[in-house]
Order: C-alpha cells, then structure tokens, then sequence
C-alpha cells in the first residue's frame, strides 16, 4: 500500500525541472587545455585507447573532442562505476553504443578487489592491436595504451586495477573522490608482463563549452565538475527530481519523510532535522539581537548529494 501511494503521489510531480538562469560552468582549466595538447602529442607512441565513463551516464557528456584521436587507434570503452549503476538496462546500452559505432563495451567496478572485467581488459586490448597495424611501431612487441576520460570517473582506478590485477603491485596512480586529482600526463605505467603493456595516465577533460544544461547537471551529479561551480542547490533538486522520476524513493526510509516529496527545500529541511544538522543565525528582534538555531540546508544538500555517489539511495541509470 505504501508503494502504491508513492507512486500516485508521484504521478503530480514535475514532469520537466525548471533551470531558470541557471547556467553550468564552463570548466576548462588552463591544466585541461594543457592535458589534451600532451594527449595529442603522444598519440604516436600509443596502440590502443581506453576511455572510461561513468556507467550511471553512459552517454551524456563523453568528451567530442576526444572523437579525433579515437577514430585512428582501436577504441575500448569502459563504463566504470557499475556497482551504482541500474544495469538491467545493460543490452539496451550497448545496442545504442553499438548503433554509435562504439562495439568494444565493458562494465567495471574497479574499486573492486577482484573485477572479473577487468580481467577481460588485457586480451582484448591484445586482440585488437594485433588484428590491426601498428604503422612505425610494427617492430616494437611492448604495448602502450591512453586511458582517457572526463574528471572523476575512474581512470587512475583503472590503471590500478588493471596493475593489481597483473602485477600483484599497489597502486601508482594517485586516486581521489573529487574531479582534477590528475594535472598531467604522466610518465608510463607498467601494468602487465605478458604482453609488456604500459598506460597512460591522462587528467580528466570536459568539453570547453556544456551545450546542453542537463547533460551539465548530469555531469555535476555524478562528481565530474565540482560542486561549487554549479551550485549543491541546484544539484540536490536535480537529484531529487532524477530519483522521482526513476520512481527510486529509498530516500523517503533513509531520512524518514513520510511519503515522496518533490520540494527539495522541504526534503533539505527534514535532512537537516534528521540528522542533526543546523546553524546559529543572529535574529534582529524588537528588543534585541538573538541567536536562533535553524536547519543547515547547505549541510543537508551537500549529505542528500553524497548519499547518491556513494551508492545509498539505490542504484540508478540517469541516461
């Protein structure tokens, strides 16, 4: 029954979010622009291209700019992030990849300790290199891949992954929770034995330019452009709306609403009283200034946000 009635109360909420004015920022550091310059430049060296997105987006905000350079190397693309992800859709992604040229798809959690498809990187990437030319580097028998991406998707977890997995080594990628932990290209990174195969660790590059503001929020969401640059506001009420719509209501249980809300001010407020989270404020009154507590809804936007990256409020397929 309570199902039931989430649902119908669902079926009046937005159906369209209003962006207003709202614009996504245009993130493009000078270390970016500096990256993909780097990143042209070694194509040279390189037999094969690993891209890595997030799965939860497997279409919205892959880099076109990156277009270039896969069309003249054998391409792989890795949806990283699956364990958040819905992936009863998974046929249907990869018929639509499939349809957009790209036939060469694996899922990864690379945070995994074990990741059966990590282990599937290694043959692949071996198969097609060997099936196609290498031009001026025919004689040399080692392998050397670019890991490309946008920000904060998992391409130092890759490399470490795939380093663990071969190699029993730790990790020599550095890994961080927020977009630009990676500033350049880095020197080769031995990943396997046999075949020798060294990787390319590259920064994280977004478009100059978010066409689409969804496509940016989408982005925003998943942590690939940081937060403050859109607004946690503005990314709480997107997820809101998001989870909504994908009839995803654990967030009613996890911060004891009564039923959905589509009020994000509503929601942040019950965050915030839920979990304890509030601030002084100075009233100006007719006898005096007075310090009142009120709910913190930065804290609680920024608590409702995190509890979706890291998996609490269910796994979900934004595109």
């Amino acid at each position: 029954m309570r199902i039931y009635n989430s649902l119908l109360s669902a079926a009046k909420f937005r159906k369209v979010l209003d962006f207003g004015e709202r614009e996504v920022a245009h993130w493009f550091p000078g270390h970016m622009a500096k990256g993909l310059k780097q990143m042209r430049a070694s194509l040279r060296k390189v037999d094969c291209i690993i891209e890595i997105h997030d799965a939860r987006i497997p279409f919205s905000g892959r880099n076109p700019s990156f277009q270039e350079s896969l069309d003249v190397r054998p391409h792989i693309l890795v949806l990283n992030k699956m364990d958040l992800a819905d992936t009863s859709k998974k046929q249907s992604i990869l018929k639509q990849l499939e349809r957009e040229g790209v036939r060469n798809v694996l899922f990864t959690d690379c945070l995994r300790q074990r990741d059966e498809n990590v282990k599937k990187i290694v043959p692949l990437v071996t198969e097609l290199i060997e099936s196609g030319s290498r031009f001026h580097r025919e004689e040399d028998r080692s392998y050397c891949l670019m890991v490309i991406g946008v920000p904060n998707v998992g391409k130092s977890s890759l490399i470490n992954a795939i380093r663990r997995t071969y190699l029993k080594k730790g990790n020599a990628s550095k890994v961080g929770g927020e977009p630009g932990i990676t500033k350049a290209v880095l020197t080769k990174i031995q990943v396997c034995e046999r075949p020798i195969i060294h990787l390319l660790d590259t920064p994280g590059v977004l478009p100059p330019r978010i066409e689409n503001i969804e496509t940016g929020m989408k982005l925003a969401l998943c942590g690939t452009i940081l937060d403050h640059l859109v607004g946690e506001d503005g990314i709480a009420d997107y997820l809101l709306f998001s989870l909504n719509r994908l009839e995803r209501f654990s967030y009613i249980e996890k911060y004891n609403l009564e039923e959905p809300c589509d009020d994000i001010q509503h929601v942040l407020k019950s965050i915030a009283v839920n979990l304890g989270k509030t601030k002084r404020v100075k009233a100006i009154t007719g006898v005096g200034n007075i310090t009142v507590q009120l709910p913190d809804y930065s804290a609680a936007a920024y608590n409702f946000i995190r509890a979706f990256r890291k998996g609490e409020l269910g796994k979900v397929m934004l595109d």
